[in-house]
């Protein structure tokens, strides 16, 4: 006898919003990248919510007035900075000072290797690998000094597992993945924890702008992308949502995550389960 199953959400629906914990982060000042819009805009909200004094850094300067003009009334106060990582001086300088650091900013391009662009390889690869390599060697002197330090890295599902035609993004968060660990092991001594997080496909314009590009490079109509490609391994099928995984970057930054380093937090509904 076959036991009856509960059809779950369509892949578009959004669920019920999880309810937030109460952590107090007054007092402490956080970095994060590519704040404008999706993840990152999420986190930056989420860490003023819970009382940082948070650097919003993009290079999107209207993306970051928007932010700003949704965070009125915030325990913390929220900074947008006009920044583009591929000036690498200038995104160490920037992280000098934070307590917690979150490396979200990323870009992504859908081609087969033979056709990826070089210069969009080596872009990839400045943004989402060597910048936080810059931002980390940043923010280290100051997290060292006080005894005390948060580096959050969003990796990804592709951090730890790769899929055909992401060569750069793959490459880049499988190297994220070992950096985030080098530091972890480096800062331990000095109460400095690196962690990555690992979403699957989330819903953010990075993942909206995929689509196109997915359906191009499996010759799919655009609107079974999703269903058929994105969520085609996934258990639960649906995108993860911004504040689920700005609600775990909270909980890492917390004094309850102190002992959690140098490992990687899945959120994939189930992808990597295969």
């Amino acid at each position: 006898m076959t036991a009856p199953t509960t059809p779950g959400p369509a892949p578009h629906s959004r669920p019920h919003h999880p309810r937030t914990v109460d952590l107090d982060l007054g007092g402490r000042t956080a970095l994060v990248t590519g704040a404008a819009g999706g993840i990152g805009r999420a986190c930056a909200l989420r860490l003023a919510a819970a009382g940082a004094k948070v650097r919003a850094v993009d290079r999107d300067a209207e993306g970051l007035e928007a932010l700003a003009a949704d965070s009125p009334g915030l325990a913390g106060a929220v900074e947008p900075q006009v920044l583009d990582l591929t000036d690498l001086d200038a995104a160490e300088a920037a992280a000098a000072g934070a307590d917690i650091l979150v490396n979200n900013a990323g870009l992504q391009l859908v081609r087969p290797i033979e056709e990826f662009p070089p210069d969009v390889f080596h872009t990839v690869l400045t943004v989402m690998l060597e910048a936080p390599f810059r931002l980390i060697r940043g923010a280290l002197p100051h997290m060292y000094a006080q005894g005390w330090g948060r580096i959050v890295n969003i990796s990804s599902a592709h951090g730890l597992r790769a899929s055909a035609f992401k060569s750069a993004y793959v490459s880049a968060k499988h190297g994220l993945e070992g950096l985030s660990k080098t530091a972890a092991l480096e800062g331990a001594p000095h109460g400095v924890t690196s962690v990555c997080v690992n979403p699957s496909y989330v819903r953010t314009p990075l993942v909206e702008r995929q689509i196109a590009d997915q359906a191009a490079a499996h010759s799919v109509a655009e609107e079974r992308v999703l269903a058929d490609v994105l969520l085609r391994d996934s258990a639960i099928k649906r995108l993860v949502e911004p504040e689920e995984v700005a609600e775990a970057v909270l909980y890492l930054c917390s004094p309850q995550a102190s002992f959690i380093t140098g490992t990687s937090l899945v959120i994939d509904g189930g992808w990597t389960a295969h």
